[in-house]
């Protein structure tokens, strides 16, 4: 997995390739924890990622629950089956997505 985080003030863009699992989103986590403070705007660029497991979800999860007082969190870019893991278990109803 490769995490590309581009920050602007307020606002940052987290890019992810490859698979979001279990191996990797500590990766992602340990990574976007200290950003998420300062954020108003948080925005996950999926258009490079393969797969998400449950542990890639939790991540999106804690995310949005931390960006849920302080701004908004978009997720973009989603390919169809990362759209039918989203479809399945609810985060269609919890994540913006465009």
């Amino acid at each position: 997995m490769e995490i590309k985080m581009t920050k602007e003030e307020d606002q940052l863009t987290v890019a992810v390739e490859g698979r979001l699992d279990t191996l990797t989103s500590p990766d992602l986590e340990k990574q976007l924890k200290p950003e998420l403070d300062s954020l108003k705007k948080l925005t996950f660029d999926f258009a490079g990622l393969d797969y998400i497991s449950s542990a890639g979800l939790r991540v999106l999860l804690m995310a949005a629950q931390a960006m849920e007082d302080k701004g908004e969190m978009i997720v973009r870019n989603v390919n169809s089956d990362i759209m039918d893991i989203f479809e399945v278990t609810g985060f269609v109803d919890i994540l913006k997505i465009e």
